[in-house]
């Protein structure tokens, strides 16, 4: 054999040795990555979860580690503690249930059974009730599951406050489009603020009140004056007209509020009382009934006719500066420096309910012409609510004025208007501002002169009237031109909102 075949031969099977080393060693590679996958599920695929799981299973495996990782020490509560809502529980099914029901149930074993039954009808809570315990819990901790997924009992107190429920997602409310509105009048005719307006119930003229201690009376359609009343002997704050009298009431700063018979246009009866200036009034709508509010911190209920005071409604702690009245309960809303919106019981002249939700001054208040609810408007925010108890709906964004003045519309607009001069329309349903904008003062007059004190919508909400800084009365209009495309919507959702 030749050297050359020789040394291909040799070549060949040291090729041939390393292909056999390598396959054994891939060989023992694949043994050890299969040992310790067989290891790995031996290890967690029994004790929490399946090769492949579904949603219950994921669930149940995530509850599971929230329980023995941050809850295993508190899922049984103390005796003590368990005897107690036992017995608050049978006093609650005794007061839903009545006596005939109750006397099929005499023990509180029974009682504490059906409420058992009732807190498993929730699927997660199936599932907390379905985890094993730990081994080495013990006897000690033997008692009720602390751990609760819903209450169906109010008077009780959930102690796990859902933290293991799973929330619903926080969904933005898409605003309804509102057409911009435009500047259509401007009335001049006050030598002062003008602080007050109001429309009369056939929607053809409205009244305003000033600084220069008078109440004229303009023409809603050509915005022509066709009264002036004199009387007041300093600024005027508040007017109404009755809806089913010929009389128009007014309060101002000199402590005094008026009943002016319209077909006479004079005063007839004066309401004694107020300790301070009275800076706003309002009518209830079905009793012969007026509420006054002002500097001394007291709403005082007054019977119209006699002028006898009913109610002197106290608990604020500062100036009230609005007040409304609406036929259902609370009767009564009042609006105060002291940052209290308090809720009122007609009958009783108590208070129903404090909020306390706002940091500044309440300066105004605006009730819903069809919906049980209302706004507030203060330095820090604007708030919707919810009656009758007054529950917290959303805030309106984009506030940036101490704001002085609110109307509401049943198309579901909400003006604001600021001591700076900036207004701003925002959609009722969403809180969502769609439209701001900075009036524009009369010529001649100081740019300081730009604020708005008192607004409010005619009876077809088609028409806005505001009293402003610089003595004049401006009435806004919905522009007709604009359609959704040429006035787009802007709006972005977002789940970003400040609750409180």
């Amino acid at each position: 054999m030749s050297p050359a075949a020789t040394k291909a031969k040799k070549v060949s099977s040291t090729a041939k040795k390393e292909v056999n080393d390598k396959s054994k060693e891939f060989e023992e590679f694949e043994k050890l990555l299969t040992d310790s996958a067989k290891r790995t599920r031996e290890l967690f695929s029994t004790a929490y979860s399946q090769a492949v799981m579904d949603e219950q299973a994921s669930q149940r495996v995530k509850l599971t580690t929230k329980i023995h990782d941050e809850y295993d020490g508190v899922r049984k509560l103390p005796d003590a503690l368990i005897k107690q809502q036992n017995e608050a529980k049978k006093n609650a099914t005794r007061r839903a249930a009545g006596p005939a029901a109750l006397a099929k149930k005499t023990t509180m074993e029974e009682a504490t059974e059906d409420a058992d039954t009732e807190m498993a009808d929730s699927s997660v809570q199936q599932l907390i009730n379905s985890i094993p315990e730990k081994s080495d819990t013990g006897s000690a901790q033997a008692g009720t599951v602390a751990l609760r997924s819903n209450n169906p009992f109010p008077d009780i107190p959930d102690i796990s406050g859902g933290s293991l429920v799973r929330r619903a997602q926080a969904r933005a409310i898409k605003p309804v489009w509102h057409a911009p509105w435009k500047l259509m009048r401007v009335i001049s005719g006050h030598l002062g603020w003008v602080r007050s307006v109001t429309v009369e119930p056939g929607n053809k003229w409205f009244a305003t009140g000033a600084g220069d201690r008078t109440i004229k009376i303009w023409d809603l359609a050509s915005g022509t004056l066709k009264l002036s009343l004199t009387g007041h002997i300093s600024t005027v704050r508040g007017l109404a007209v009755s809806s089913r009298h010929p009389y128009l009431f007014s309060c101002g700063e000199d402590k005094m509020v008026k009943c002016w018979d319209l077909e006479q246009n004079k005063v007839i009866r004066h309401y004694h009382g107020h300790l301070s200036g009275v800076y706003s009034l309002s009518l209830h709508p079905t009793l012969d009934l007026l509420v006054t509010a002002g500097r001394d911190a007291t709403a005082r209920v007054w019977d119209m006719r006699t002028k006898h005071c009913v109610h002197v409604l106290t608990g604020h702690t500062s100036t009230v500066a609005d007040v409304k009245c609406q036929e259902a309960d609370p009767q009564v809303i009042t609006g105060s420096m002291d940052s209290t919106i308090r809720l009122w019981d007609l009958a009783a002249g108590k208070t129903m309910s404090t909020l306390t939700h706002h940091k500044k001054s309440v300066r105004a208040l605006a009730l819903h012409p069809t919906e049980f609810g209302f706004a507030s408007g203060s330095a820090d925010n604007i708030k919707g609510w919810k009656c009758p108890e007054g529950t917290f709906m959303h805030n309106f964004e984009g506030n940036n004025s101490i704001i002085n003045t609110l109307a509401l519309n049943q198309d579901g607009v909400l003006f604001s208007g600021g001591d700076n001069g900036q207004m701003a329309f925002h959609d009722w349903r969403s809180g969502h501002r769609f439209q701001s904008v900075e009036t524009t003062v009369q010529p001649g007059s100081l740019d300081a002169e730009a604020g708005i004190f008192a607004s409010t919508f005619d009876h077809t909400g088609s028409r806005l009237i505001t009293c402003e800084a610089d003595k004049t009365i401006k009435i806004w209009k919905e522009d007709e031109d604009a359609t959704e495309d040429s006035y787009p919507l802007d709006w972005r959702p977002t789940i970003k909102r400040r609750r409180y």
